[in-house]
């Protein structure tokens, strides 16, 4: 399996919620290469869409209502204080067979508090998402996708795959339905990682985008995974869960 685990010091696109203060981080090589996934190679036919912040009032159920339209499965990174006040939502999103993944219970940007203080905002995530579904997250995207070498190595201590992205729909900004559409067809490829958010200000442009997104990647010949299942795709197991119908 080659997985594309980012730690260039390229400066990635960073997706930031709307009332939080945006930077840019640099990541680098572990030693092994292996602390962050952001794209599977190995995985040409394949993409998986992923939910940042939620769970939202009203944005999550119309995402799952198009998801379930096409019947995809997608990886929702969920905040732990909008889990902990919205469980039913929360259930809704696991009941529909979406993977759900842990993204600190306040949104705090993990390279800039202790590791005690960290490992306390992701566990309590995982400790809100599994009184709710029963099942611990293993999956965690550092917010802001902030996350240097340290902290990729600390998370992954924890028992957590750290998942950031490699295409980035940057709909917090509010660019507009069309320009969420053309960055997705435009940038996609085989094995993407897809950021979208399901916790938006009013206007969010990814219901209808995403409405317009997944036909045009079915035509493409992409069929959709979770995050895990991409993971899970291997060079000798290139068909692991099977194309879309």
């Amino acid at each position: 399996m080659t997985l594309t685990r980012l730690f260039s010091k390229k400066v990635l696109s960073l997706l930031i919620c709307a009332a939080t203060v945006f930077t840019s981080p640099s990541l680098f090589a572990s030693a092994d290469g292996s602390a962050i996934v952001s794209k599977n190679t190995s995985a040409p036919h394949y993409v998986a869409l992923t939910f940042d912040d939620g769970p939202h009032a009203t944005y999550t159920d119309k995402v799952l209502s198009i998801l379930e339209k096409y019947g995809i499965k997608a990886t929702f990174f969920m905040v732990g204080s909008n889990a902990e006040a919205m469980p039913e939502t929360v259930k809704k999103v696991y009941d529909a067979g979406h993977e759900i993944g842990n993204h600190t219970y306040d949104h705090i940007y993990v390279t800039k508090h202790p590791r005690s203080y960290t490992k306390d905002q992701i566990e309590k995530t995982s400790g809100v998402i599994s009184r709710i579904t029963g099942e611990r997250p293993k999956l965690f995207r550092p917010p802001g996708g902030i996350c240097d070498k340290s902290a990729a190595e600390f998370i992954r201590s924890l028992g957590y795959e750290c998942v950031l992205w490699s295409v980035d729909t940057r709909d917090w900004a509010l660019p507009g339905v069309e320009k969420v559409v053309r960055t997705v067809v435009r940038e996609t490829s085989g094995g993407d990682i897809i950021l979208f958010h399901d916790f938006n200000r009013k206007g969010s442009p990814t219901p209808e985008a995403l409405e317009r997104i997944i036909p045009m990647l079915i035509e493409k010949g992409y069929s959709f995974v979770t995050v895990s299942e991409l993971i899970a795709i291997s060079e000798d197991k290139a068909d692991p869960v099977g194309p879309e119908e």
